[in-house]
């Protein structure tokens, strides 16, 4: 018997939906986990994905994308990459499955939220595939690192981080259960898919496979690109939500899901991407600076798609776009600084040359950022490694749960945003970060930060090794700076240089 042509039965196969018979339609679909709101189903039946694909040729796809990565993964094994790569890179890659891989997996719980609950049968069936796609990105990002674990325990973070009280597990997971682990499906699609991977996690992937490429890490280049191939499909399920809610009234809602989902995004990204572009990559391996990047990628992109949907560009935009300039410095000297309270060896990156490629980038980072390194410069000169480490915790957002920043020098802008809530203080990095609490408050009234959880006395000794312990940090998995502190080196040749 002969196929069918492709083009008769898909627009069939991908809307089909059903009336209920034996139990009711908000029986079936009810509205916490559906999301709904009051739209009729026949409306959600005009869902129309961008991205269209058929379960075969989903699986031989997939299938050469498994082939492609492991198969580059065993013939380069036998190179020991690792071993002589540049410790920046190392740590960059330690960073980012522990902060990614269960993260990848927990998105396919979220994914089949959407598969199961979403009333648009177009996203119901695209969500399958995301469902999958997930679970594939836990599972290879969980794989490829484990081979190192010979190398140093800080590479079985990648299983253990989400299991821990470290603080950049607990940020990471407020962020990724407010957007992928709580809400109903069509708030998953636009704060997960839309805001989230079209907007952050689809570029950052591409810029780390580059990257990689360039500094000749080709296993976690092709990784990271056959992610990405799956992470520009599934992202898609945002944009045809949020047409149909724009369509039915619902535009202050939608943008507010987009405006709260793009803050929060933004606020992890400061943390982990900016750091590893503009310090951990090597100089000659740079090809942008974060900043060139985000608005390159990111900025552009995402505001012409903000104006093509209907939406406006978030109210905080010019914050945003200031904050380019300063907030992930400031997150990356204070990893650095915190560096035993994270899971790899932080790169200090402010060799002198480092630092003239970060003046260009950044103009006045010498006389802001640059003080800050010059104190840590002269201590390490001096021999008081003591001085350069912590002995107290810094003060944390109540809804980003990292450390509360501002760009140093006579500019000096740090502030704690507080608000009062039902008798407790909160404290926030910003405006925006005290505006998404204030849009729900009931949602995140309860969460404490890590410092919280210190003045409340569930950290004992209530100390910094107490702290540690807290974490889940051991010997052999806290951080020190990665380079060993050889970068110390070019100043003092400098300083001998100029005697």
């Amino acid at each position: 018997m002969a196929m069918l042509k492709r083009e008769d039965w898909y627009d069939l196969t991908r809307a089909t939906n059903w009336t209920p018979t034996y139990v009711g339609e908000d029986e079936l679909f009810p509205e916490e986990m559906s999301g709904a709101r009051g739209i009729p189903a026949e409306t959600w039946e005009t869902y129309d994905e961008p991205y269209k694909v058929v379960y075969p040729e989903y699986v031989a796809i997939q299938r050469e994308k498994d082939s492609g990565a492991y198969s580059v993964k065993a013939a380069l094994e036998r190179d020991s990459f690792v071993d002589r790569a540049d410790p920046g890179w190392v740590s960059t890659m330690i960073a980012h499955y522990g902060a990614i891989a269960l993260a990848e997996y927990a998105a396919s719980t979220a994914e089949a939220r959407m598969a199961r609950f979403a009333k648009a049968p177009g996203n119901r069936n695209m969500a399958v595939f995301g469902m999958m796609d997930e679970n594939r990105h836990g599972q290879i990002q969980l794989f490829f690192p484990h081979a190192n674990v010979k190398r140093g325990r800080q590479w079985d973070w990648a299983h253990k981080a989400y299991h821990t009280n470290d603080w950049a597990a607990i940020a990471a997971r407020s962020f990724f259960d407010d957007a992928m682990m709580t809400r109903d499906a069509v708030a998953v699609s636009i704060m997960l898919t839309f805001a989230f991977e079209t907007g952050f996690t689809n570029m950052q992937f591409l810029g780390l496979a580059a990257d990689a490429a360039e500094e000749g890490e080709h296993t976690f280049a092709s990784l990271i690109s056959s992610i990405q191939t799956d992470e520009s499909r599934h992202a898609q399920q945002g944009g045809p939500s949020l047409k149909i809610l724009i369509a039915n009234g619902k535009k202050e809602e939608a943008q507010t899901l987009v405006d709260a989902a793009i803050w929060r995004a933004w606020k992890l990204f400061s943390v982990l991407t900016g750091p590893i572009m503009d310090y951990y990559t090597p100089l000659e391996s740079r090809k942008q600076s974060f900043k060139e990047f985000m608005q390159e990628w990111i900025i552009a992109q995402f505001e012409r798609q903000l104006l093509d949907l209907g939406l406006d560009k978030p109210w905080y935009w010019d914050d945003f776009m200031r904050e380019l300039d300063q907030t992930h410095h400031g997150m990356h000297l204070g990893v650095w600084y915190w560096r035993p309270t994270v899971w790899w060896n932080p790169a200090a990156g402010v060799t002198p040359e480092e630092r003239e490629w970060l003046e260009e980038k950044y103009p006045g980072w010498n006389d802001t950022w640059g003080q800050c390194w010059d104190v840590i410069v002269d201590n390490l000169q001096n021999g008081k490694p003591e001085l350069t480490g912590p002995e107290t915790l810094p003060t944390v957002c109540n809804m980003c749960n990292l450390p509360i920043v501002g760009t140093p020098g006579n500019g000096w802008n740090v502030k704690d945003y507080q608000l009062e809530h039902e008798g407790r203080l909160y404290h926030f990095g910003s405006k925006q970060d005290r505006w998404c609490f204030q849009i729900d408050p009931e949602r995140y009234k309860k969460h404490m930060s890590f410092i919280d959880r210190f003045l409340a006395g569930e950290i004992q000794p209530p100390d910094l090794m107490g702290g540690l312990k807290y974490m889940g940090l051991a010997p052999g998995e806290m951080g020190d700076d990665a380079h060993g502190y050889a970068w110390v080196e070019a100043y003092n040749t400098r300083t001998d240089n100029a005697a």
